[in-house]
């Protein structure tokens, strides 16, 4: 690095992720100054089982923050903030002593509570507490491993109720060992990350005493809830002993946040194995009779919180992966694109990727992968087309649940993640929406949003429009298809999607 590009002053971002721990040094303008990544062990106790070593995870977070300081050849006095990003839903309890986890962290894809959720719906079912949090009661969320781990860890539920024990999602567990740990840590989380727990109360952003009652969780482990950028405390040590600590967010809000999706209407779509889409739905919380998620965006300060809703798809990127290596069809994730490029349409063959049943907005564990309309007519390349092409369809499908939900048209759709590369995928992606998807300059928006709260937070940045201003494009696609044959294609998929679902019969196991 030149001394031109280490003018200060900086933010530091640190990205607790689900595979990986890393940190990004940012400049005033948004810009990557140095960047250090650390992966960790990933821990398959029993089948269906996700655990990771809490411990090991803060070991790596030291590591990365002093490497990236020193990569960027600055100290603490250039570092006006740090903001805090983490994988979801990820639970934690620790003695707040010793600082010792009292049990490796279960990890939001672990399914060791799906019977602990069906029998906290009781009568009701799966919407028991949706009124209130926005949710499905699945083994997704972490109220119920909590609840887990209070019955399955010997004398916990005692320690619990005697104050002896904190709960934390990851940017929980960061953020009070970065500011002194058992020596004056502060327990906090923000309003984002409460509310993936299943027991934060949407309209007025504190714990629902009423559902914290029915998991049975002794209220004294859980964090306050404080907003996603002000500033919790201060670093007590290592490089940045003494620069603020000030914001918290989970990562799919991050990337929301650093996409600059501050208006209602706005999306952003990060495009990975999976994706995950979000929509900025203003300062109301917006029922989902769609098959989303209704969760926080954000929440700045005292500001008024503002809300989203999210909806995933399991198998975006996936899918080419398994035409790489299952079908043996390409032989690079990037050779899609030129195949698939080679034929102008998809032969009228279309493939649903239901290999683990349909995500949102379907929630169909019935369904199974299936390419339907082929004839002799179809060739390979028109397959590679279907592949990509299902991608921009659920994708399709996720903004009409978003638009039905909320009466909001999207605008504008901003993306990131690998499979953003793709310009044929980004086309389709606009041309089956009918809206502009923009690409930006910096790939990584998710640690980009927590150094952008942390820096409103301080005053490196004045307001929301400055960020706007920073915002960059890479590339911007707007839409080419005509409308009838738009609507003809999506009444294809659609079709295709319903011969996707009741292929796994209740009776029948799989194997």
């Amino acid at each position: 690095m030149t001394d031109a590009h280490t003018a200060g002053p900086f933010i530091a971002a640190i990205d607790q992720g689900t595979t990986s721990t890393r940190c990004i040094v940012f400049d005033k303008d948004g810009r990557i100054v140095s960047v250090d990544q650390k992966e960790h062990e990933q821990i398959f106790p029993k089948p269906g089982w996700v655990e990771h070593d809490a411990t090991e995870i803060w070991e790596n977070v030291q590591e990365v923050v002093a490497a990236a300081v020193v990569k960027a050849g600055i100290t603490a006095e250039d570092v006006k903030a740090i903001g805090i990003t983490n994988q979801r839903e990820t639970t934690l309890l620790w003695d707040k002593h010793t600082g010792e986890p009292v049990h490796n962290a279960i990890v939001w894809q672990d399914t060791r509570t799906d019977a602990l959720c069906k029998e906290l719906g009781r009568n009701v079912g799966q919407d028991r507490f949706r009124r209130q949090t926005g949710l499905p009661l699945a083994s997704y969320f972490a109220g119920p491993k909590i609840r887990w781990l209070l019955d399955h860890v010997d004398g916990l539920r005692e320690r619990a109720e005697r104050g002896d024990i904190l709960f934390g999602t990851m940017d929980s567990w960061v953020i009070w060992n970065l500011t002194g740990g058992t020596e004056g840590g502060v327990h906090v989380t923000d309003v984002t990350n409460a509310s993936r727990t299943l027991l934060m109360n949407l309209h007025d952003m504190q714990w629902d005493q009423g559902i914290v009652r029915s998991m049975d969780i002794p209220a004294a482990v859980l964090p306050e809830i404080r907003s996603s950028a002000e500033v919790y405390g201060t670093a007590s040590s290592g490089v940045l002993a003494g620069v603020p600590v000030a914001s918290a967010l989970g990562d799919q809000q991050a990337a929301l946040f650093g996409q600059t999706c501050f208006s209602e209407g706005e999306a952003k779509s990060t495009y990975g194995t999976g994706t995950f889409m979000l929509m900025n739905t203003g300062n109301r919380p917006v029922n989902s009779y769609n098959g989303l998620l209704t969760t926080v965006g954000y929440r700045i300060g005292d500001q008024p919180t503002v809300y989203a809703l999210e909806g995933s798809i399991a198998v975006t990127g996936s899918l080419v992966q398994w035409m790489r290596d299952q079908m043996g069809l390409i032989k690079s994730a990037a050779e899609v694109e030129t195949l698939a490029s080679s034929v102008d349409d998809n032969g009228g063959a279309y493939f649903v990727p239901a290999f683990s049943g349909l995500f949102a907005p379907y929630w169909r564990p019935d369904a199974r992968g299936i390419i339907a309309g082929l004839t002799r007519y179809v060739t390979k390349a028109h397959i590679a087309r279907a592949v990509l092409e299902a991608t921009a369809w659920q994708t399709r499908e996720i903004s009409d649940a978003m638009t039905k939900d909320s009466g909001v048209e999207l605008t504008t759709l901003k993306v990131d993640g690998g499979m953003t590369s793709n310009n044929l995928l980004m086309q389709m992606l606009t041309d089956f929406l009918d809206a502009p998807v923009v690409r930006p300059m910096v790939a990584e928006t998710t640690c980009l949003g927590a150094a952008y709260a942390a820096g409103l937070a301080v005053g490196f940045w004045p307001d929301t429009d400055t960020l706007r201003a920073n915002w960059r494009r890479a590339a911007e696609w707007t839409p080419r298809m005509d409308a009838a044959t738009r609507e003809r294609e999506y009444k294809n998929w659609l079709k295709a999607v319903q011969r996707s679902m009741s292929w796994v019969d209740e009776n029948t196991a799989e194997g």
